[in-house]
C-alpha cells in the first residue's frame, strides 16, 4: 500500500519531536522518530492494525506511544496519515 502524509499530520509530528526534544533532549526525540518510522512500516504491512474511531469517515487510530495517537485514513491502496494526536491535548482542538 502507498502511505501519503497530511500537512496537519506533518507539522503535528514536527511540534511532537520539537517538544520531545527540548523537554527530554535528543535521544528521546531519536527514539520517537524511530517509533513512528516502525509504525508506519507494519502499517504498510497491516494497515487494518489500528481500531476504527470513526465509522463513517474510516478513520483508523493506533497508540504509537503512551502519550501519541496517530489517526489515519484507508482508501483503496491508499494509507493518508491525518494526524498526532496528545493524550494530554484538549480532544476539541
Amino acid at each position: 500500500m502507498r502511505l501519503f502524509w497530511t500537512k496537519k499530520a506533518r507539522t503535528r509530528l514536527a511540534e511532537i519531536l520539537h517538544y520531545i526534544e527540548e523537554e527530554f533532549g535528543e535521544a528521546a526525540r531519536q527514539q520517537f522518530r524511530s517509533r513512528t518510522h516502525e509504525f508506519t512500516n507494519l502499517l504498510k504491512e497491516f494497515p487494518e492494525m489500528g481500531s476504527l474511531e470513526i465509522r463513517d469517515k474510516k478513520i483508523r487510530g493506533f497508540q504509537i506511544t503512551k502519550q501519541t495517537r496517530v489517526f489515519y485514513r484507508l482508501k483503496n491502496d491508499k494509507i493518508t496519515i491525518l494526524t498526532f494526536f496528545g493524550s494530554r491535548q484538549d480532544p476539541k482542538k
